[in-house]
């Protein structure tokens, strides 16, 4: 009975339980047997005080889970898994009380209650004993005390894996109370099973399991001690308080609001907090309770002030939208290190100098425009836009993130891009913006990197395809030749040969092996398709072979 805190109750029934032992091992009159019946009421007794102070210990779980059910919530549902294996551990016993009962007196048994209860001033048959080592300990060691014996020990290292190595005297207790091992009885190894009910007398094996029961009910109350404890063993204890003001904004535009919150921010001056800036993963432990670590070793370790602040600095070389964060973590009272997650953002900018050439303001159509828009005092993200005359959305690509991309309709006529903001939780319009909306230029055929002039034929025979470019023209677009005609003159009468696409074909190629020096080839009709997906006509190729 080496508990490790135990009630003068407790060491009472531990004591009665040794006695119990030895008298049974003696074989004592029925006279003698009678006195188990006080062990066992006791027993009934404590294991109904230690059902009444669990009750209690649920309804605290209960009210600390309604008033904070992050932070209780997940030790609740433990604890409630915990009273469940307990209930199925106490009827299993009953049951197997109540069945020694009957086999030996009857359903009818003055000893049993409708409600499943045992009145042990009730049993006639006290010092039966065939029936108990029948049912238990079985003819061929086959008896029910073998699976009684695995679910104690399935219950125990349940409770221990939940206390682990956090609480050496809960641990200690319910191993001790729990303990099924085969003792060791004048130097020989005995079975459990034997040892507890071989040849017991009835009132003797009701006792035992009785004693048991109320085991079940002690360690129940160990762990749930335990993880009431836990509730509050990573609770932070703050010892000074500092003035916090955090503005919206140290740069306000006339017309808007400044706002600040002010508020006070608990430290601990007795340890430092560790910040961590990174990216950090997310896992979930076997208690439900999410945990955090950073990934890989590449992150940065901040400098911490005098007040326990960290002081992040960086030069942003890229504008745009920036997101940052990591952990910071402390020790927390029971050891364990804590960490808290953060996540930051903001905004790179240019220099706040404008310079707009409304001359040059102008969207071509089938071509997508990028457009910068910036409104001071606003985030990116808070910054909209729209246009008549087409559409206007942002970039999505990694060559247009941060920008807007315009794509107009109908060259020749306006468009007019209107910016909306949201500054301080207020939406603000601005006058809108007029752009001209133009086609693009027809783009310059070219063969060999030739429009006109002198070629050699040896050039001009290696030849593949007919290409189409735009000169000196700011966006990259592509242009796609999709037919064009090969015209010679042999001797006199001028000879054609069409293409349906932008390649040279056989026939063509024959047409430039005749040709001879001085002699000129024309590619004339030649048709071409750009983004915006009108065909156009281009300018003719005249070359003169060399």
């Amino acid at each position: 009975m080496a508990h490790g805190k135990e009630t003068p109750r407790q060491k009472m029934i531990g004591m009665m339980y040794l006695i119990l032992t030895a008298l049974l091992a003696l074989n004592v009159s029925k006279e003698a047997v009678e006195a188990f019946k006080l062990v066992d009421k006791s027993l009934t007794e404590t294991t109904s005080n230690f059902s009444s102070k669990n009750n209690l210990i649920y309804q605290e779980f209960d009210q600390a889970a309604s008033e904070n059910p992050q932070k209780a919530g997940p030790w609740k549902n433990i604890a409630y898994e915990v009273k469940e294996r307990a209930n199925e551990m106490y009827d299993y016993l009953q049951d197997l009380k109540i069945e020694i009962i009957q086999t030996a007196e009857g359903k009818d048994s003055e000893a049993l209650t409708p409600e499943g209860e045992i009145i042990v001033d009730n049993i006639q048959k006290i010092d039966e004993n065939n029936v108990p080592s029948q049912i238990l300990v079985g003819a061929d060691q086959n008896g029910k005390a073998f699976d009684l014996k695995a679910a104690i020990e399935e219950y125990r290292i349940f409770l221990l894996d939940i206390i682990g190595n956090k609480n050496i005297s809960a641990s200690n207790s319910i191993e001790s109370g729990l303990n099924t091992d085969d003792p060791v009885i004048k130097g020989e190894k005995e079975l459990w099973v034997n040892h507890m009910f071989q040849a017991s007398p009835l009132i003797a094996s009701i006792t035992l399991l009785s004693k048991l029961q109320s085991d079940i009910r002690n360690s129940e109350a160990e762990t749930l001690n335990f993880l009431y404890q836990q509730i509050d063993a990573g609770a932070f204890k703050f010892n000074k308080l500092v003035p916090t003001v955090i503005t919206n904004s140290n740069y306000i535009m006339r017309g808007n609001e400044y706002q600040a919150e002010v508020f006070i921010a608990a430290t601990d001056t007795t340890q430092q907090p560790e910040v961590l800036v990174g990216k950090y993963e997310t896992t979930v432990n076997a208690s439900g309770i999410e945990e955090y670590r950073m990934i890989g070793s590449n992150y940065e370790t901040l400098t911490v002030d005098e007040r326990g602040r960290g002081i992040y600095k960086i030069k942003p070389t890229v504008l745009g939208d920036k997101t940052w964060g990591g952990l910071i973590q402390m020790k927390a009272p029971d050891g364990n290190i804590v960490s808290y997650p953060f996540e930051e953002k903001y905004t790179v900018a240019p220099p706040n100098v404008v310079v707009s050439p409304t001359a040059m303001n102008v969207f071509y159509v089938g071509v997508q425009n990028p457009v910068d828009i910036s409104v001071s005092g606003a985030a990116s993200d808070k910054t909209f836009a729209s246009m008549t005359n087409g559409t206007i959305k942002r970039g999505t690509t990694r060559k247009f993130r941060g920008s807007f991309i315009a794509s107009p309709r109908t060259p020749g006529k306006m468009a007019n891009v209107t910016v909306t903001a949201e500054i301080n939780g207020i939406r603000r319009s601005f006058a809108p913006l007029p752009f001209r909306v133009e086609t693009v230029p027809n783009p310059v055929a070219k063969v060999g990197g030739k429009n006109s002039g002198a070629i050699a034929k040896s050039m001009l025979s290696a030849q593949v395809a007919v290409f189409a470019e735009l000169e000196n023209f700011l966006f990259d677009i592509h242009y796609d030749v999709t037919a064009f005609t090969i015209e010679i003159n042999d001797r006199g009468f001028a000879v054609t040969e069409p293409s349906k696409s932008n390649r040279i074909t056989v026939p063509q190629k024959s047409l430039i092996n005749r040709l001879k020096r001085n002699d000129r080839v024309v590619f004339t009709d030649i048709k071409a398709v750009g983004p915006d997906g009108r065909q156009r006509s281009l300018p003719p190729i005249v070359l003169r072979i060399e």
